[in-house]
């Protein structure tokens, strides 16, 4: 992924605007412009053209990035797709990037080479181009958040029948011990005791329902607890889903990935923050015992919860552990989710949907995601649509009895489970790539870790 050897070693890669293009031909060699039009280069974005040596090798070679107005806009998608496209071998990026533009374009390199492969007969070669470091690059940084990502979209990847709850607690708190956390599963009567609800969705599935629950950090510094939706595999239960919309529920514990990266960089940079993280984790499914719509659940907070819908499962999990998270009066408490098709349907796959208490860490939280292109969309908690909520047996229903704003009643449940004066976030994402993109294939995708690490850092670092 990355080389560290001699510069000069390496052979250049030109990094390329569209309104830079006429004056950098400029500076280049009659033969290279020649070339260059000869091929149509237009510095499009993703568009590589290669420069040849006198005996048609590879020589150096030119990146276009669109409409870019200066290097200090330099995202990680417009050096993402570079390792596929690139000869093998080492590269340096020859063009002079700011500090935040050359970690960026680092960052992109090396989610560029990420391949999931653990599935295939013969595995595909990893790419061959390698990048030299780039000048003024944050490379801890980015070693720590790209490995974070890759593990997120490892888990996201992996299908249901090898990540299993018992896998997935697993995972994690390999991960938390590795960082020096002390962690613990909660499972079986305990469970049922302490987290009713997580115990209640799970309780259908051969694979135990558990939640996971590790701690990490100075006591005495601010608390910061995250919150991860680990639907290992919703079918939709009782309220099955049609096939179509079980293809991809095996990304249901996308929010529970999400959580984990952002605890992992949280740890490794040894944020000053005392860092707590819960992760229910669940499969959602189908059998004698499942729990039922009508059904009133007791949650740990002790509201009873009228099941309206039991697809609406991710709520009822998220309703325990924020409860449990919120007891504490951290700081900041962030939950993750894959929670709504309705936040889809509004915002698309790409931009997760922002919920929170407080509008200037909401507004925080997206200038963050704006300014490292890792995009949250702000939604109101809408005090308005709160009835939609009643039930006339129990406190409250888990789901509306109408088909409107269907992303926001998701985060008036949560709020529910959320004491008012809490400063608290919600991510409602998809976690999922449904296009191919430049080095971002149809898979994974980690979403809001980078934007919330920046917000992180800047409140505590």
């Amino acid at each position: 992924m990355f080389e560290q050897l001699d510069v000069a070693a390496a052979r250049p890669l030109w990094l390329v605007a569209e309104d830079d293009l006429e004056s950098w031909l400029a500076s280049r060699l009659p033969s290279e412009r020649a070339w260059l039009e000869a091929v149509n280069f237009r510095a499009e974005r993703h568009q590589v053209v290669c420069l040849p040596d006198g005996e048609g090798r590879a020589a150096a070679a030119v990146l276009g990035l669109g409409p870019l107005a200066s290097p200090a806009q330099l995202e990680p998608w417009h050096l993402a797709g570079a390792p596929d496209r690139l000869p093998a071998g080492a590269w340096r990026i020859e063009s002079r990037l700011p500090a935040t533009a050359a970690t960026a374009a680092a960052l992109g390199w090396a989610h560029g080479s990420y391949r999931f492969e653990r599935y295939r007969s013969k595995p595909r070669a990893a790419p061959g181009a390698t990048l030299v470091p780039p000048q003024l690059a944050d490379m801890t940084h980015v070693r720590r958040m790209a490995a974070a990502l890759a593990m997120a979209r490892d888990l996201i990847n992996t299908p249901a029948s090898d990540l299993t709850p018992e896998r997935l607690a697993h995972e994690a708190l390999e991960m938390a011990t590795r960082c020096g956390a002390r962690g613990r599963v909660v499972a079986g009567d305990a469970l049922r005791e302490a987290f009713p609800a997580v115990a209640a969705v799970g309780q259908a599935a051969t694979n135990a329902p558990r939640l996971v629950d590790f701690s990490w950090g100075d006591p005495d510094a601010p608390r910061v607890t995250l919150v991860g939706k680990g639907v290992c595999f919703d079918t939709g239960g009782l309220d099955i889903k049609p096939a179509a919309g079980m293809l991809l529920m095996k990304k249901d514990m996308g929010g529970a990935a999400c959580a984990l990266a952002l605890a992992r960089v949280v740890m490794e940079s040894a944020l000053p923050v005392q860092l707590r993280v819960l992760v229910p984790t669940v499969e959602n499914a189908v059998s004698g015992n499942a729990y039922r719509p009508g059904d009133v659940l007791v949650t740990r907070k002790g509201l009873r919860v009228e099941v309206g819908n039991t697809d609406a499962e991710g709520r009822l999990i998220l309703a325990d552990a924020l409860a449990e998270g919120d007891a504490e009066q951290p700081d900041l408490l962030v939950d993750f989710a894959t929670l709504t098709g309705a936040a889809r349907i509004a915002l698309g796959p790409e931009l997760p949907a922002l919920f929170g208490s407080r509008e200037d860490t909401v507004q925080a939280a997206v200038g963050h995601g704006r300014r490292l292109a890792d995009p949250l969309w702000p939604m109101p908690l809408w005090a308005g649509y709160d009835d939609d909520l009643a039930s006339k047996i129990a406190d409250i229903n888990n789901v509306s009895g109408n088909a409107f704003a269907g992303a926001i009643i998701g985060g008036l449940f949560l709020r529910r489970f959320v004491a008012p004066s809490t400063d608290w976030l919600h991510v409602d994402l998809f976690g999922w790539n449904a296009k191919e993109r430049p080095g971002r294939p149809v898979g994974a995708e980690p979403q809001a870790v980078r934007a919330l690490y920046g917000l992180l850092v800047e409140r505590y670092g």
